[in-house]
C-alpha cells in the first residue's frame, strides 16, 4: 500500500496572516478548512489563542515586525515540510480587548501525530521567537486607555535590533 501524499501546490500563497484588531475565528478557521480539506491531508488542528481578563487589563495591543516574522514562518514551513505538513497562522496587530482572540494557528498534515506533535511546538516557538511585542492596556476602556510593555511577559527576539 502506497502512503497518501498531499498535493504542494496548495502551499502556495500560504503566509502569515496579520489583522487589525480581534481575529474573526470562525471565518479564519472555516476558511482554512475550506481550503485544505481536499489536500488528502487526514488531520487539521488549531489552536486559538484568546485575551484572558487578569492584573486590571481591558485589552491587549500588539506591534509586529513583519520582515523578521516572515523569515520565522519559513523556516517553519521548511520544518513542517519536512514532516510532510505544514503550518498556518494569523495574528492580531493593534488593540485586541479581553474575550477576543489575538492569535489562531493550525497545523495541517496527513498524519495526526504528526500534526499533535508540531502544534504544541509551532506554538510554543511562536511564544518565544515571533517578532510580536505585548502590550497591557489598562484604564477601563481599550481606546484611549494607557499602553504598557508586558516586558514580564515578553522574550529576546534574534534579529530585533537591540532586543535581541
Amino acid at each position: 500500500m502506497s502512503e497518501a501524499k498531499f498535493n504542494p501546490e496548495i502551499l502556495s500563497g500560504i503566509k502569515p496572516e496579520i489583522y487589525e484588531g480581534s481575529l474573526d475565528v470562525n471565518a479564519i478557521l472555516s476558511r482554512w478548512y475550506a481550503k485544505f480539506k481536499d489536500a488528502n491531508c487526514g488531520a487539521f488542528i488549531t489552536f486559538v489563542g484568546i485575551v484572558r481578563e487578569e492584573g486590571g487589563i481591558c485589552a491587549l495591543s500588539f506591534d509586529i515586525y513583519e520582515p523578521i516574522l516572515r523569515t520565522w514562518f519559513e523556516a517553519w514551513q521548511q520544518k513542517a515540510a519536512a514532516q510532510g505538513a505544514f503550518v498556518l497562522f494569523a495574528h492580531a496587530n493593534g488593540d485586541v480587548p479581553i474575550h477576543e482572540s489575538s492569535y489562531v494557528a493550525g497545523v495541517v498534515s496527513p498524519q495526526r501525530k504528526v500534526a499533535l506533535a508540531l502544534i504544541n511546538e509551532f506554538v510554543e516557538d511562536f511564544k518565544a521567537a515571533a517578532p510580536i511585542w505585548k502590550y497591557d492596556v489598562k484604564g477601563g476602556k481599550v481606546v484611549g486607555g494607557k499602553r504598557i510593555y508586558a516586558a514580564d511577559r515578553s522574550h529576546r527576539v534574534k534579529g530585533a535590533g537591540l532586543l535581541g
